[in-house]
């Protein structure tokens, strides 16, 4: 693989991916779970374990026809939380905040029966200065990957990593005077990681969470002018950690949140869209097929998509386990083809299938026959717009 893997368009067909996360293995999530408490026995079979899994993970994204591929964070416990183990700072305790969902509030019998996983991840705060605690672990992320993907036939390979938004969504701040200059401390670190990643070959995915979930929880108590100013402000931290970087070797994922759920208050995405697209990285990943914002790809008749953006819309929902029709998923595609430009589009998933390693509700075969059946999608639309 050449070094600073450059985003691929989709020219003679649609290509196809999916937002980073995976479904592990039932032995791989007992293993996790022992890292919540690590010794020193387990480390090596975790790195051994961690190592077959990705290889696997890689071998079945190849034969499903997936041509944009990862490692499906196998060796992550969820796709912040890992950050926590690598960096200094999150000693203290988890601090619940004061502001409720806002459809915890209109519905607040559903959630009480929806009940918990039996495991949970802790989540510390920040109470202490960010820094290095553990530098070579994405070393140890990548070689694995690569080491997964030599002389594998794939039209790219990524790797996935929190933002500084997401960070301090999952992980919140005790420590600085500010919000901001959290945000920034976090940036001059995690830029570190992200730099590592493009370096190495990758393409880098920027895991954005927070520009448009944090509505409803985080910042519930704001108004929505005042919600996009915060995305702002984020936006601005992610130009600052990834200024280093061209365009073309990131991607980046945003969404109101991988829950099966009412989404009734969720900032409707023409609110934020124009903010998120002038984020440095040249494609830009969304939930589209949930029944929530499944009509938004109405939106992009108005929006003009910067010259060398890529959208990559969701044409699978993770949080149900219907397998959508491929029939659906070409029409689902070809909707945006023909708004954006089909060179501009690229299929994915709205979000991961094991955004946390266990608890989700998408079992793993239906996972991937989803999966198989956006590749198919894909084919499908391929056929009607090119030829």
């Amino acid at each position: 693989m050449e070094k600073c893997a450059v985003l691929k368009r989709s020219h003679k067909k649609i290509l196809t991916t999916h937002t980073g996360s995976l479904p592990r293995s039932i032995q791989l999530q007992d293993l996790l779970k022992s890292q919540l408490n690590p010794t020193e026995n387990n480390q090596d079979n975790f790195e051994t374990t961690v190592s077959a899994e990705v290889h696997e993970v890689v071998a079945r994204q190849l034969a499903t026809g997936i041509d944009v591929i990862n490692d499906g964070e196998q060796g992550r416990i969820q796709y912040v939380s890992y950050v926590k183990d690598r960096l200094t700072g999150f000693e203290g305790e988890h601090v619940v905040r004061n502001s409720p969902r806002l459809d915890d509030l209109d519905f607040p019998e559903f959630f009480a029966q929806r009940g918990t996983s039996s495991t949970s991840i802790p989540m510390p705060a920040c109470t202490s200065p960010v820094g290095w605690k553990d530098k070579d672990s994405i070393k140890r992320d990548i070689r694995r990957l690569l080491d997964a993907t030599s002389g594998v036939q794939a039209e790219e390979v990524f790797m996935t990593a929190a933002s500084p938004g997401a960070i301090a969504t999952f992980l919140p701040n005790e420590y600085y005077s500010t919000e901001e200059e959290y945000l920034y401390a976090l940036a001059d670190t995690m830029r570190e990681d992200y730099k590592e990643i493009v370096d190495a070959g990758l393409l880098l995915q920027i895991d954005c969470p927070d520009l448009a979930m944090t509505r409803v929880s985080q910042f519930s108590h704001l108004s929505e002018t005042e919600f996009v100013k915060i995305v702002e402000m984020h936006v601005e931290v992610l130009e600052y950690a990834l200024t280093e970087i061209p365009p073309d070797n990131m991607r980046m994922h945003m969404c109101w949140g991988n829950t099966e759920g009412p989404h009734n208050h969720d900032i409707p995405l023409e609110k934020i869209i124009n903010t998120v697209l002038i984020a440095p990285p040249a494609a830009i990943s969304f939930e589209a097929a949930n029944p929530r914002h499944a009509h938004e790809w109405q939106i992009w008749k108005t929006v003009k998509l910067p010259e060398g953006k890529v959208i990559i819309p969701g044409v699978l929902d993770t949080t149900t386990n219907f397998i959508e029709h491929p029939l659906l998923v070409a029409e689902r595609i070809i909707k945006f083809a023909q708004v954006v430009g089909k060179e501009n589009v690229i299929a994915g998933s709205d979000c991961g299938f094991g955004t946390s390693a266990w608890g989700r509700r998408v079992e793993t075969n239906i996972a991937w026959a989803k999966l198989a059946s956006m590749v198919e999608g894909a084919e499908i639309a391929s056929r009607e717009l090119w030829h």
